[in-house]
């Protein structure tokens, strides 16, 4: 193969390979006990498919596992379940209110795994606009194969919600 078609595949593969991943999304390894027992239980490590089209063009829901921009260091990216949006009212562990109605364009994130993860109980509601994916699917190891279910604990159930029910 000359130098020419592989300069050739590298000018069209990269910006192709970039726009995939920008647009539909990636796999990614998920580290910590946070998410236990959804995600990394047993001390296994899972890697998730994060789908940026699930975040760009439709709504993320209560119970939707999403990755994020941490509000407290910009270079760590974090993974957390939605567990209130905009206008809900949560009753937090151990955050500065016992409970917080969530403002508009923002949302309340915690990590499976109570009291063992750094989320909104720590920092607050965060902004929408911090979350870049949504992890669709468990891919590897293959033993783990499946969807990752969007669901919220009853127990975690924003407060506005139970009345209504």
């Amino acid at each position: 193969m000359s130098l020419k078609k592989i300069l050739r595949s590298i000018i069209i593969g990269v910006p192709v390979g970039v726009t995939i991943i920008d647009v539909f999304g990636y796999v990614a390894r998920v580290d910590g006990i946070s998410m236990q027992p959804s995600l990394n239980p047993d001390s296994i490590t899972d890697y998730v498919f994060l789908n940026r089209w699930a975040v760009r063009f439709y709504e993320v829901s209560r119970g939707d596992v999403v990755s994020l921009f941490s509000p407290k260091d910009p270079d760590q990216t974090l993974i957390k379940r939605i567990v209130g949006l905009e206008g809900d009212i949560i009753n937090t562990i151990g955050y500065k209110k016992p409970f917080v109605r969530i403002p508009e364009g923002h949302c309340w994130v915690e990590g499976d795994h109570t009291g063992h993860s750094l989320d909104s109980n720590l920092f607050g509601p965060v902004s929408l606009a911090l979350i870049t994916a949504k992890a669709s699917a468990i891919v590897w190891p293959p033993e783990r194969w499946q969807y990752v279910e969007s669901e919220i604990p009853n127990n975690r159930k924003p407060v506005n919600m139970k009345i209504e029910m």
